[in-house]
């Protein structure tokens, strides 16, 4: 598979996004604003089935935090992409996608009509064949998710600052699904979502 040199794509604030990335090639991530979750997962393009994992990746890296040299293993425990590049210091495995189900369990019946990941990656992933079987744990790039002191999970203020970057490679030809986050009702926003930017490089002249 080939794609030209360099195709750069912005994400408006709350929207969806997906690609098909070929080995080699590199995917950056910019938070163009600062403090915007990026809801992620990935998939083997020729083989859906074989999709990212977060136990397989926590496992094999041994933490779980994502930063450069995390390795996004598949539930086959085959590396699907690896980070290259990291500006913002790390990103979070555990948090999960808003849906929602989750924003009205967590922040009441109100919220209920408010788009969430969840509706994100269901439209964008519908454009491959996928279903809501096929959604699993997902990364959440520039999103803080501290572990406290008691072991709950805190959903924090960011570290991510404007043009702050993460580079993935693509180890075989993979299928990415993006819901930049839309969620208003926790700090993972800065409680304003705003766009950021996908750029797809030609590994060969990166």
């Amino acid at each position: 598979m080939t794609v030209p040199t360099e195709t750069t794509s912005t994400v408006p604030a709350r929207a969806a996004w997906s690609a098909i990335v070929p080995a080699g090639n590199l995917l950056t991530i910019t938070d163009l604003h600062g403090n915007q979750a990026v809801d992620f997962l990935v998939y083997d393009a020729r083989d859906t089935t074989v999709r990212y994992s977060a136990p397989d990746t926590i496992h094999g890296q041994g933490g779980i935090f994502l930063t450069t040299g995390s390795v996004l293993l598949s539930n086959e425990h085959t590396p699907l992409m690896t980070v290259v590049a990291d500006t913002c210091g790390r990103h979070d495995t555990v948090g999960g996608a808003c849906s929602k189900e989750s924003n009205t369990l967590r922040y009441g019946h109100h919220t209920w009509s408010q788009h969430a990941c969840v509706d994100n990656f269901l439209a964008e992933g519908a454009k491959y064949g996928l279903g809501k079987r096929d959604l699993v744990s997902n990364i959440n790039w520039y999103m803080n998710v501290p572990v406290e002191a008691d072991g709950t999970l805190g959903i924090v203020d960011g570290i991510s600052s404007p043009g702050l970057q993460v580079v993935l490679r693509a180890e075989t030809d993979v299928l990415v699904l993006v819901s930049n986050c839309p969620q208003i009702n926790n700090p993972c926003n800065g409680f304003d979502p705003t766009p950021v930017e996908m750029t797809i490089t030609d590994g060969a002249t990166a």
